[in-house]
């Protein structure tokens, strides 16, 4: 397999949801990652929070190396200056790592040394580099960076606080950057994060994103395991009708 069969993994998987485990009953992680893997869901999505780009702290690396899964480890990184910490996180274990482009002084640099780091659940998978941009960032920041990515995750709510609800001109963004993608002419996946509801998750899967993240939708303290399953089959109908 070559150096971008993360990328094909995703490919393959998309449409899909990938599930934010932050919310999980973190004291019993290992049954909430197997509650995931029995409903058929491929990726765990990390939210790593620093407290100073966003308000909220979350985890680190340890918590990523923590995780024991077949799941693909999704490692959104809402952190400053990462490119000095990046390296941890992949020998952590992530096997997708996103950046922000508003938390570094040098984006280029840090995608470039993304792609010089090793995955340790499977050298001939690489890392998949992805940038995140906020929802009052401009999409033309993209555009020097397509090179150098295989993963773009639009946010639909401003990072840091929960319980914020889908800000609604994001539908026209992922529009923006689907055509701003084929135009490119590379393979690059599309994703959403933010204010994704059992309520609303049709509509999102709906713009065409390939990966749509959610999180306290599925770990509601309740019924986290009928919560996926529901928000996959709503992404699949989706998909049977497009």
């Amino acid at each position: 397999m070559g150096k971008n069969q993360g990328l094909e993994l995703l490919r393959a998987a998309a449409p899909t949801v990938s599930v934010g485990v932050i919310t999980a009953n973190l004291l019993a992680l290992g049954s909430e990652i197997e509650l995931l893997e029995r409903t058929g869901v491929k990726l765990a999505h990390v939210d790593v929070m620093d407290g100073c780009f966003c308000p909220m702290m979350t985890v680190g690396p340890p918590f990523i190396k923590a995780i024991k899964t077949s799941l693909l480890k999704d490692v959104h990184l809402m952190i400053e200056e990462p490119l000095e910490k990046v390296a941890d996180y992949a020998a952590a274990g992530a096997d997708i790592i996103t950046i922000h482009v508003e938390d570094c002084s040098h984006v280029h640099r840090v995608l470039q040394k993304l792609g010089t780091l090793t995955n340790v659940n499977d050298a001939e998978r690489g890392i998949v580099r992805g940038v995140a941009l906020n929802p009052g960032t401009p999409l033309e920041a993209l555009e020097p960076l397509l090179d150098e990515l295989e993963y773009i995750l639009l946010l639909a709510v401003n990072p840091g606080w929960g319980g914020q609800k889908y800000i609604p001109s994001t539908t026209a963004r992922i529009a923006h950057v689907q055509r701003m993608i084929a135009d490119f002419g590379k393979n690059i996946i599309l994703g959403v994060d933010g204010g994704i509801t059992k309520e609303n998750i049709a509509q999102a899967a709906a713009t065409g994103a390939d990966l749509i993240v959610t999180g306290s939708a599925v770990f509601d303290g309740k019924t986290p395991e009928a919560n996926a399953r529901f928000m996959l089959d709503a992404v699949a109908a989706v998909h049977s009708h497009r």
